[in-house]
């Protein structure tokens, strides 16, 4: 059973490259553009996601949303850039396929309205008045 997997991980590297091969045959585009673009999304979408990263950790820290949100979406977009690292079109289809999940869940849909400061209710928050003293 181990060498069954073994020779699936290796053997998938082997076949991405071969039907990049045909696909740039088919197509016209030489294979090292194919690569190179592939190479450089990758690093740019692994680049932008350590930003965000801290971002959602942030915004689970101040209670605007929770960590697994956070982690879901970071762990999906981090899995598409290792793919887009691997050459090959069909580990670009499977990190394009994954970046198109219906489950966005950080970038581009806004917090809820109860998410603003102040407006946080909790479970474990004790209520109470305050002022300012200056």
């Amino acid at each position: 059973m181990r060498f069954a997997l073994l020779a699936i991980l290796l053997a998938f590297p082997v076949a991405d490259l071969y039907a990049t091969v045909r696909f740039s045959q088919w197509s016209g585009v030489p294979m090292w553009v194919w690569l190179t673009i592939s190479v450089l999304s990758g690093l740019v979408l692994l680049r932008n996601e350590r930003h965000t990263f801290r971002a959602h950790v942030v915004a689970a820290l101040h209670g605007e949303q929770s960590m697994l949100r956070g982690v879901v979406d970071s762990g999906r977009r981090v899995l598409a850039g290792m793919l887009f690292l691997l050459p090959g079109v069909v580990s670009d289809l499977f990190a394009v396929m994954l970046l198109m999940l219906p489950i966005n869940l950080g970038h581009g849909d806004p917090l809820p309205a109860h998410a603003g400061r102040g407006n946080v209710r909790r479970a474990d928050a004790i209520e109470g008045d305050y002022r300012r003293l200056e």
